[in-house]
């Protein structure tokens, strides 16, 4: 019974906090003086009555609540809306969009993930080497560093100064920045865990029955640690869908973060919300899979 009643708070707390950013957003972008029709006003010279005209066509001449509520009975059926500015459906640009997010959160993730664990065994298996600077190294760069700024870096160098990259379409230096912060983001926790994780009774029983280092480490030490892995990584993966998008616009790939910011300077009110529903969506599920698999890996009782 107490499993069910989680299971209903997790889905209730994620149906209100989607409502509540689809609401807000919904009113924010429409606060935002002008529209899609005085966009392509200035694109295309349309005079008054054109605009007018145009804007009835698009069904901004009624209230917000019959907007909100037309749009709201369309994602109930599956339909998001037209695009205002390309006329196609917005989930069609949605979908042909998220491929390339996933390619370049998941490559970036996967590469934090493999450095951070690296880094952090070898700081265990060896606390006075240099190991243990490259984690405050990481940590510090992760905090310190934001990755637009080091996008803006890595074109100046890599595509302006040498030209090995290009500019736009490159995405190398965008896995590798978002890698790099992740891995700043992971390794920390996970080294002052696996230092603590190594004083344990267990441990040293098996340092006193002579096991290899490297062996107690992975064998002992890194599984007792996979809830601080797993929950860090849930919280960086969440984080990415920002990263990402940054990047994307940075350099010029076309995912999701490149539909947004087209939609935002376009007043593309249907893609805009199609695209933020999609963002909240994927951090609410990210963050509510990370809480149930660290309930169920986690050996310790709740305190």
């Amino acid at each position: 019974m107490t499993t069910v009643l989680t299971v209903l708070w997790h889905l209730t707390r994620a149906a209100t906090l989607i409502a509540g950013i689809t609401i807000l957003v919904f009113l924010l972008v429409r606060v935002v003086p002008g529209d899609v029709v005085d966009v392509l006003a200035i694109e295309g010279g349309l005079t008054d009555a054109q605009a007018e005209a145009l804007r009835a066509n698009l069904g901004l001449t009624v209230s917000w609540f019959d907007q909100f509520r037309a749009w709201c009975i369309g994602v109930l059926q599956g339909d998001f809306g037209e695009s205002l500015r390309f006329r196609v459906p917005a989930a069609d640009l949605l979908w042909h969009a998220i491929p390339v997010t996933l390619r370049l959160a998941g490559a970036s993730l996967l590469l934090g993930f493999t450095l951070a664990v690296s880094v952090s065994l070898l700081a265990t298996l060896r606390p006075q080497s240099v190991f243990v600077s490259i984690v405050d190294a990481l940590n510090i760069w992760s905090i310190s560093v934001p990755t637009f700024c080091a996008g803006l870096v890595g074109i100046l160098v890599f595509s302006l100064w040498l030209g090995w990259l290009p500019v736009l379409g490159n995405f190398i230096v965008p896995v590798v920045i978002l890698g790099v912060d992740a891995a700043g983001q992971i390794v920390k926790p996970l080294h002052e865990e696996m230092k603590e994780l190594g004083t344990a009774a267990y441990v040293r029983t098996a340092r006193a029955k002579g096991l290899h280092p490297l062996r107690i480490v992975i064998v002992h030490v890194l599984p007792a640690a996979a809830p601080v892995l797993l929950a860090m990584t849930g919280l960086v993966a969440a984080s990415f869908i920002g990263g990402a998008l940054t990047m994307e616009v940075l350099f010029g790939l076309p995912g999701v973060g490149s539909l947004a910011f087209n939609a935002i300077n376009g007043r593309d009110y249907p893609l805009i919300q199609a695209v933020v529903l999609f963002l909240a969506v994927s951090v609410i599920l990210i963050n509510s899979a990370t809480d149930l698999a660290h309930r169920l890996i986690d050996p310790r009782p709740e305190r």
